[in-house]
């Protein structure tokens, strides 16, 4: 009897060991899914972040630009004061722009020296003409920029008139926003010529 006894016991003990192994199996694995769904939503939050982030600057970039429509050669009266007019809106999804918070800028050269002319929209109207404080997308807008030295912007010391045969590089930046290039082609400098 006293056999059977330490039979049964041996067996019990056998189990509880057996349990106790399992019980520690089960809070290893417990605890690697623990660390696994921390990495895990910490890499989710992370890529959020930078969607978000990624976002918001590609709004800001397309949102905050010019699309320019078509640029002609304007007046060509001499002095310095020679002008290309510009004809541009908001691009799609631009919030309203402040006319102080767009500014152009001209890259011209014949190789040897490169100059650069500048400013920006305060003086832009609409198509009829009138005053305009912001620019807002769906509207269309027109500016005569000073290309000649009388540029205030630059001091009046550089020019990017237009020259038959030339090209020149516009910028239209806009604070906070993207960046617009486009190339002026003179293949008549005449009054009225179109240049993009």
């Amino acid at each position: 009897m006293n056999n059977m006894n330490k039979k049964k016991e041996d067996a019990r003990d056998e189990i509880a060991a057996i349990g106790i192994g399992a019980m520690i199996v089960f809070i290893a694995l417990v605890l690697v899914a623990a660390v696994a769904s921390a990495v895990i939503i910490q890499t989710g939050e992370k890529l959020q972040q930078n969607a978000q982030q990624t976002g918001a600057d590609t709004q800001q970039e397309i949102g905050g630009k010019i699309t320019l429509i078509t640029a002609w050669v304007g007046d060509q009266a001499t002095g310095g004061s020679e002008e290309i007019t510009l004809v541009f809106e908001p691009a799609a999804g631009s919030e309203p722009l402040s006319e102080t918070a767009v500014n152009w800028n001209i890259v011209c050269g014949d190789g040897a020296t490169i100059e650069t002319v500048g400013g920006n929209f305060a003086d832009a109207t609409t198509l009829a003409g009138g005053a305009v404080d912001t620019f807002t997308q769906g509207t269309v807008y027109m500016i005569n920029v000073n290309v000649g030295t009388t540029n205030a912007w630059l001091g009046g010391a550089e020019e990017c008139i237009p020259v038959l045969g030339e090209e020149h590089v516009l910028m239209v930046m806009v604070n906070g926003g993207g960046t617009t290039y486009e190339t002026l082609s003179y293949t008549d400098d005449t009054q009225g010529a179109p240049i993009v």
